[in-house]
């Protein structure tokens, strides 16, 4: 009995078929498919990798009778996930926020934007050139980090927008918390907009009941699904799901995409979702049922250790906190010695365990929809026993030690504007009071303190300094050691 639709991949079909045939190689990329690569590439990768690194354009897997393998295998993750189409992108998440920002621009120029989005979202700006209405996010001032946008806020950043084209907001967060979508997408429509949710962090959200509803089920317009984060795809592969009843145009936002990918795809990267995508829709369900059950008994051990508490389905009801995803193990660490960056380098020092994310307070673990869940939770537990066993608790600690990034400056222009106008370098201990003509965006979570076109304040400049003291790293800035800062020219 040939397989359910769902439970084949036609394009890593596609691809394997054409390197059994062995057929001669005379076209891109120069390495034809292993004997033109260096050896110890060919070691590493192993032959096969190598075979199935099959250029654009290759009879048979994208171009040929239609629907193409590859046409194939992009609608059946549209039904997987929901969406009226799908797009594969081999640009990451950021590749969906510069097509966003784009196909945004055909409808006008004032954009209302959750104001702790990605970076790539700031990059968008820039690059389409619209002016964006921040809409401040929920800070937790106990953890100091940002949660989601309360429907509320949306609304009264759309109310003071004129002629608004679109909302965009985030949902979940680094740290797990999920926002109100319905919410948002009821105060979006209302507007006559569309919304459009960066869930780089929830690919894995339509895959099991106990996890929070996706956006797309919650009615947002256009999602961008970072699939290669938590459902297994290849590093740098993702999705852009516009939604079955989306107030966006589909001509205009696949112009958009392909605005801004690459003429020269990686067939490796493209098989990689076609194949997560197949996972998810015939096993999804079984193995995030094993990872939830996993890391529900790693919170438990970890709640047990002294100085330690673990951020769950309890932050629930806090402001910007609608929801929930379990796959995010974050750690609260104000209650021993040092802070998150010390914790996260000591755990690599003493059981080469590396993390996802380490923040002053909050230290965070992520698991996949199919992997050995128990085995690395465990092995996390063992790690922080030691390393909290090394450092010590801290009982008095357990208050705000560590206050949230200061707020952020006033917007004088648009990134665009800024980005591209005339600049000078100055010295950071000197930037105060000027005009960013750069992002400023301490890595991870990638969120900007600081954007092209808004005032430096001393109290940001100070932040970011720290926290590349204490071990974090600085994305969008040309010195990344923040010796000197780029600025628009005075005069401006």
């Amino acid at each position: 009995m040939a397989p359910a639709a769902h439970e084949r991949a036609p394009y890593l079909e596609a691809l394997r078929r054409y390197a059994a045939r062995r057929p001669a190689r005379l076209h891109v990329p120069g390495h034809k498919g292993g004997p033109g690569a260096d050896r110890e590439l060919i070691e590493a990768l192993g032959e096969r990798a190598l075979e199935l690194d099959v250029p654009a354009l290759t009879w048979g897997i994208d171009v040929g009778g239609a629907p193409t393998p590859f046409e194939q295998a992009q609608r059946l993750a549209a039904r997987a996930w929901g969406a009226r189409r799908t797009w594969f992108l081999i640009g990451g998440a950021s590749q969906g926020n510069l097509a966003t920002g784009l196909a945004l621009a055909h409808g006008g120029e004032r954009v209302v934007v959750q104001r702790n989005a990605h970076s790539s979202t700031i990059d968008a700006l820039v690059l389409s050139g619209l002016r964006p209405t921040f809409a401040t996010p929920e800070l937790d001032e106990e953890l100091g980090i940002a949660h989601g946008l309360e429907p509320e806020a949306l609304e009264r950043a759309l109310a003071a927008t004129a002629n608004p084209i679109g909302a965009w907001v985030v949902s979940p967060t680094y740290f797990g918390a999920v926002a109100d979508v319905r919410g948002l997408a009821r105060v979006a429509h209302a507007h006559g907009v569309p919304l459009i949710v960066d869930e780089a962090w929830g690919a894995h959200l339509p895959f099991h009941e106990r996890l929070p509803e996706h956006a797309l089920r919650a009615g947002a317009d256009l999602v961008l699904s970072s699939t290669h984060k938590l459902a297994g795809s290849l590093t740098q592969s993702a999705m852009l799901h516009l939604g079955a009843g989306a107030r966006l145009e589909e001509e205009v936002v696949d112009r958009a995409v392909t605005l801004v990918e690459t003429t020269s795809p990686s067939s490796l990267l493209l098989a990689s979702l076609d194949a997560a995508r197949r996972q998810a829709a015939t096993r999804g369900r079984e193995l995030l049922g094993h990872t939830i059950a996993a890391l529900a008994h790693a919170r438990a051990r970890i709640a047990e250790i002294e100085g330690l508490e673990v951020l769950d389905e309890r932050l629930v009801g806090r402001a910007g906190v609608f929801a929930y995803d379990p796959l995010r193990l974050a750690i609260d660490v104000r209650g021993v010695r040092g802070d998150g960056y010390s914790l996260a380098a000591l755990l690599r020092e003493l059981g080469d365990i590396n993390l996802e994310l380490a923040a002053r307070n909050v230290i965070v673990a992520i698991f996949g929809l199919g992997e050995r869940a128990l085995p690395e939770a465990e092995r996390l537990v063992r790690g922080l026993q030691a390393a909290v066993a090394r450092v010590g608790a801290d009982p008095a600690g357990r208050g705000a030690r560590f206050a949230p990034p200061p707020p952020w400056g006033e917007l004088l222009m648009t990134p665009r504007e800024a980005f591209l106008g005339a600049q000078e370098v100055v010295s950071a201990a000197h930037a105060a009071g000027r005009i960013a003509a750069e992002s400023l965006a301490t890595y991870p979570p990638g969120v900007p303190n600081v954007l092209p076109g808004e005032r430096l304040t001393e109290a940001t400049l100070e932040y970011v300094a720290r926290t590349l003291e204490l071990g974090g790293h600085l994305r969008g800035a040309s010195d990344r050691a923040l010796q000197t800062v780029r600025v628009v020219a005075r005069g401006r």
